[in-house]
């Protein structure tokens, strides 16, 4: 389902206009800093400890053919047996000088350039790499198999510039959608539209899919960061018409979470197809859905020990 298919009419805190672009955000380069104070990874060692056929670092159990070439036990299956060097078979030998090696090694995180202090012993640097606050967002826009990653300034110009997503300052919204044919509903994304709110970047959701034989409309926020910041929001979802009105409260999802993920966990506003069509009015024949909401930030009471909302102005 192309998006140039419905209509969206959008507003910021409750005034149709036109979208407001952001300022421009440069692509922040990702090279070129230096590693942490007091270490610097030993190039020819790290060398040793790279696989020739995924390029990856290897864990034990390296393997090595007779004439002393290693790769990963991943790639080992691969390459059918066969050393990518000298195509001698591989047989069983592991290089157990090379792991002994790797045990000794302290490495900066793979993602220093990009900010991480922190050093590991070879063998937990992946387990940490993996979950590392710093490594790279992927591109939230889902309307397509974007295979772009970067820094959260370096993803809004991207989703601006080469997505071409509606871009708008404001803590509330309101939008109207409008469909031809409610009928026709495929598994797509029909909108996604980010928001400048506390500093800080929003990714709107609103699309159609099959739950089960059903077709659902849906509308869920995600947040441009991580989950430990994205608990310090809250936003709502609302969507009515002829006195009647489904509400939806919750916590922004981190974009770490796959706009897939959030979608099959339901972890939003749904809508079934008759509801919808109801809400549109006249003959049910076309869809014309307004949907609002706000964001706001959850402010600690540190008298009362509570959390009290801070509605954006």
């Amino acid at each position: 389902m192309e998006s140039d298919s419905i209509e969206c009419v959008s507003s910021i805190d409750g005034i149709d206009e036109e979208a407001t672009s952001l300022p421009h955000h440069s692509a922040k380069s990702h090279g070129g800093a230096a590693p942490p104070a007091g270490i610097v990874p030993s190039t020819s060692v790290h060398e040793l400890l790279e696989c020739p056929v995924c390029t990856n670092s290897m864990y034990p159990p390296i393997h090595q053919c007779q004439n002393g070439h290693t790769l990963c036990s991943t790639c080992k299956t691969r390459v059918h047996n066969r050393c990518p060097t000298c195509r001698q078979e591989l047989g069983d030998i592991r290089c157990l000088a090379l792991e002994k090696v790797a045990e000794s090694l302290e490495l900066p995180c793979k993602y220093y350039s990009l900010g991480c202090p922190e050093i590991f012993p070879y063998y937990s640097k992946l387990k940490h790499e993996s979950q590392c606050n710093y490594r790279p967002y992927s591109c939230p826009y889902a309307g397509s198999e974007c295979s772009v990653v970067g820094d959260i300034p370096f993803l809004v110009t991207h989703l601006r510039d080469d997505h071409k997503v509606d871009m708008h300052t404001g803590c509330t919204f309101n939008h109207r959608y409008v469909k031809s044919n409610p009928r026709e509903v495929e598994n797509a994304t029909w909108m996604l539209t980010v928001f400048n709110c506390f500093g800080q970047y929003f990714c709107l959701h609103f699309e159609a899919f099959q739950l089960g034989m059903a077709p659902v409309y849906m509308a869920f926020l995600r947040f441009m960061g991580d989950e430990n910041e994205a608990r310090n929001f809250s936003y709502s979802v609302e969507v009515g018409a002829n006195g009647r009105k489904l509400i939806w409260e919750g916590t922004p999802r981190s974009i770490r979470d796959s706009h897939r993920k959030v979608r099959d966990s339901h972890d939003g506003l749904i809508i079934q197809r008759n509801m919808a069509l109801f809400f549109s009015g006249g003959e049910r024949k076309e869809l014309k859905l307004r949907v609002t909401g706000r964001i706001w930030k959850e402010q600690q009471n540190n008298d009362a020990g509570v959390c009290m909302p801070n509605l954006c102005s």
